[in-house]
């Protein structure tokens, strides 16, 4: 069946991508909205819209009943989930096929799979891919643990297997300290938990983020469009990403490339996903996979030409992939910069009316955003306002024209994190590539 009218069941930036991909094959698009999105930028677009409920996500966009009574008003053949709300949500997936709907997306089975983090990680190690070395389970007795942690090499980390926090973990950097810290650790655990289970993991003092693009056609064929380096980050949130990574040779990327295509083609997965790895001295650590698009797919876009939103609509319409792994080219350099409605200093959000906007342009620059002059950014959803992505034929190249394009960009009457790219950008660890995951929070702490 041809996918002929396909419904957004999103907001934002990422409704509008989707939008035009499907406008630009033919398809006519439904937008479901909350009512404090009655003006934005997608929903004006559509050819149809449908108010789902008020402001309150829980309301409206993870309303799973009013989403698809939208879709049977309006003779919809597909749904398209964007990226949060109910993207990785294996009961809407199913719940979407049941009505006879098409899921654009992973079959629910690998979302419900990958989206159980130790399952994830007992997946990914049957399917090949590295893992931390560490336990498979709980470690109690203290000559296991002792063989287990020199197995993996020291410094170890000694982890609760309930709750989190920092609480319950210890790092160890070597035998001597190991009984020690394994009893604190696990009465950390009890007190914070309740349970003192712990288990342990090799200690990766300093990594980089490195995630692996895939997609999957869902019967046995898989290709993979390189890796992106996301290791500027606050709070486990993306600052700014870019493919390729500064610190990934050509013979790594196609050796964890081709396992990690392998690994999904052996899977039988279907659609895009995204493997993430941690980094560190030339060793790839898996960390967990998203069954969705992610928010920095277009860098991927731009260095390899590939629409990724067009080729998620092709295979969930029962289509090959367009693409095989030979034709696949990775040209230049592109970055993308996340900019939220936020004191780019404090990181307080900063909704409000939109009084002025102008996006950058020019040669290979691009903005994906849904602002207008006039717009009022609700308070009830993530501060992420646009995106602004940058190619360039070298690194120093798409730096230089990301810098320029942060100059051009306008948004007035609310604060942007735009400041806070331009400082980045000056800052010579940034420039050098030579950042890891800690490297912002502790850049940002310095000037606190």
């Amino acid at each position: 069946m041809a996918i002929k009218r396909l419904l957004i069941a999103n907001r934002g930036e990422i409704a509008l991508r989707i939008h035009r991909a499907a406008h630009e094959m033919g398809i006519e698009t439904v937008a479901v909205h909350s009512t404090a999105d009655a003006d934005a930028m997608h929903v004006r677009l559509a050819n149809h819209a449908v108010c789902i409920g008020p402001p309150a996500a829980k309301d409206s966009y993870l309303n799973m009943a009013a989403i698809i009574s939208a879709a049977e008003i309006t003779q919809s053949d597909a749904i398209h989930p964007g990226y949060g709300f109910l993207s990785e949500n294996a009961k809407f997936a199913e719940i979407v096929e049941a009505h006879g709907l098409i899921w654009i997306g992973p079959k629910p089975e690998h979302i419900r799979t990958m989206g159980d983090k130790i399952e994830a990680k007992r997946t990914a190690g049957a399917l090949g891919l590295p893992l931390v070395p560490g336990s498979d389970g709980a470690v109690s007795d203290i000559a296991e643990a002792k063989a287990i942690a020199e197995a993996a090499g020291y410094p170890v980390i000694i982890k609760a297997a309930s709750g989190g926090g920092g609480r319950g973990m210890k790092v160890c950097t070597g035998p001597e300290q190991l009984e020690t810290l394994i009893q604190q650790a696990g009465s950390e655990a009890k007190a914070a938990f309740g349970d003192a289970t712990v288990y342990i993991e090799k200690y990766l003092g300093n990594p980089r983020h490195i995630e692996f693009q895939i997609f999957g056609d869902g019967n046995g064929n898989a290709i993979h469009l390189g890796e992106r380096d996301c290791s500027l980050q606050r709070r486990h949130q993306k600052v700014l990403e870019e493919a390729p990574s500064p610190v990934i040779s050509t013979e790594e990327r196609n050796r964890m490339g081709g396992i990690v295509a392998k690994a999904m083609a052996d899977m039988g997965y279907r659609g895009a996903g995204t493997i993430e790895f941690l980094w560190e001295n030339g060793e790839f650590y898996f960390i967990e996979m998203n069954t969705r698009l992610q928010v920095e797919h277009p860098v991927t876009e731009a260095i390899t030409g590939v629409d990724l939103v067009r080729e998620q609509i092709r295979i969930a319409d029962g289509k090959p992939l367009s693409v095989k792994q030979d034709e696949i080219e990775f040209k230049g350099h592109a970055i993308e910069c996340r900019i939220n409605a936020e004191d780019p200093f404090t990181f307080a959000p900063s909704p409000g009316l939109v009084t002025s906007y102008h996006a950058a342009g020019g040669m290979h620059v691009r903005v994906d955003s849904g602002l207008y002059a006039g717009y009022r950014i609700p308070p009830y959803y993530d501060s992420m306002i646009a995106k602004l992505i940058v190619y360039g034929r070298t690194r120093e190249g798409c730096i230089m024209r990301l810098k320029r394009a942060l100059e051009e960009m306008v948004i007035e009457g609310v604060k942007t994190s735009i400041p806070l790219h331009q400082r980045l950008l000056n800052d010579p660890t940034v420039l050098d590539g030579g950042y890891t995951i800690k490297y912002l929070e502790d850049w940002l702490a310095k000037d606190a």
